[in-house]
């Protein structure tokens, strides 16, 4: 497949200055890189495709190379030595990506590096009628806080942080290995760019002292199992003056005596007496928002389902109440005394009479039992 021209990929004329050939990679490499643009499958191609084009467009024996041959005069050297990482053509990938990233590049004036503070979870559980109704809940997390001895500048009071002395407040030193160079954090001062000589003794010299923060919620009505709310800024502070994270509290609903929940549906198991399940008959059953009575009809089996409109929750989402859906299970009684036992014994001589009629499903049974048999 034929390569895509440089110039082309950089959105550039041919005879544009090095300037401009570093001012669109630039730009190119903040829209395309891949820590910017996780979910995009074609933005790690782009971005390879910009440094490419900028590695050969920004060397000027490579680029004249280039625009008298073509791919074929560059394809050979591709990667080997030149303008690639030695020499001063590493100098503006650090430059380039310190713009995108905020780290302190060598011979940039020492930016220190600044990150958004980490995202923080915490797992709330409530009950059902609570996700039902909403509430608001008091959390206590872990935090902390600006050193009040120190003012977070780590130093101990009455003295300051002094230039790292090992990168001279860049932040960054070079590593030579072999014809390479190689551009790293400084590892006394941890890309900061300073030292504290003398530690504030409160904070150790980090600026900051652990406590606990109580923080209000409010939960919705209509939340479920694994719903997130999201407290902007409430998560762990930034580093060296960065934006702080987000708190996520995610709600986990205890398990209810009487009811399951199914979407906006919420679901109950009802007994009923036989006496009831045969004659028909009325019976009260609970909901979230009190007491319904329900008809059973006569000749109701286990297993009939019974649909109460609007009894169930209204989710976050939703723009209409759920129902309520009552299953009936036919208990069989227990604990018999002598006279029930006579009754139900003379019941049972008089049904088998005429079975067929009075247990329908029964003689269904039988018959398929029969069929299966005589195959």
């Amino acid at each position: 497949m034929a390569k895509k021209d440089f110039y082309d990929i950089l959105g550039v004329n041919r005879d544009a200055s090095d300037e401009e050939i570093k001012k669109a990679y630039r730009k190119l490499a903040m829209k395309y890189h891949p820590d910017r643009n996780p979910d995009a499958k074609d933005a790690e191609e782009k971005f390879k495709e910009a440094k490419e084009a900028y590695e050969i467009l920004s060397d000027g024996q490579k680029r004249s190379a280039y625009d008298q041959y073509g791919h074929a005069g560059v394809d050979q050297q591709a990667g080997m030595g030149g303008g690639g990482f030695g020499g001063g053509g590493f100098g503006d990938f650090a430059d380039i990506f310190g713009d995108i990233f905020g780290g302190g590049g060598g011979g940039r004036g020492g930016r220190s590096n600044v990150y958004r503070g980490a995202d923080l979870r915490y797992n709330m559980e409530i009950t059902l009628e609570e996700a039902a109704r909403g509430v608001e809940k008091q959390i206590k997390i872990p935090s902390h806080e600006e050193c009040d001895s120190c003012h977070g500048t780590g130093a101990k009071p009455g003295t300051e942080a002094k230039t790292c002395h090992t990168c001279n407040g860049h932040g960054q030193v070079r590593v030579a290995q072999g014809f390479f160079s190689i551009q790293q954090t400084c590892p006394t001062c941890h890309g900061t760019g300073k030292y504290i000589p003398d530690p504030c003794r409160k904070c150790s010299g980090t600026g900051r002292v652990s406590t606990h923060k109580t923080l209000a919620v409010k939960i919705p009505a209509g939340v479920d199992e694994g719903d997130r709310i999201r407290l902007s800024g409430e998560g762990e502070p930034g580093v060296n003056g960065g934006p702080p994270g987000d708190l996520y509290v995610v709600t986990h609903i205890k398990k209810h005596a009487v009811f399951e929940r199914e979407g906006n549906d919420l679901h109950c198991e009802m007994p009923i007496s036989f006496a009831i399940a045969a004659l028909g008959g009325e019976i009260e059953i609970p909901t979230l928002s009190g007491k319904a009575r329900i008809t059973i009809p006569p000749e109701t089996q286990t297993g009939q389902v019974f649909r109460l409109r609007s009894k169930g929750i209204k989710g976050v989402r939703s723009a209409i109440t759920g129902d309520l859906m009552c299953h009936v299970v036919v208990e069989t009684p227990v604990k018999l005394t002598g006279r029930q036992k006579e009754l139900l014994k003379e019941f049972e001589e008089i049904s088998q009479g005429d079975s067929d009629k009075h247990n329908p499903r029964a003689k269904s049974f039988m018959d398929k039992v029969k069929e299966f048999f005589a195959t």
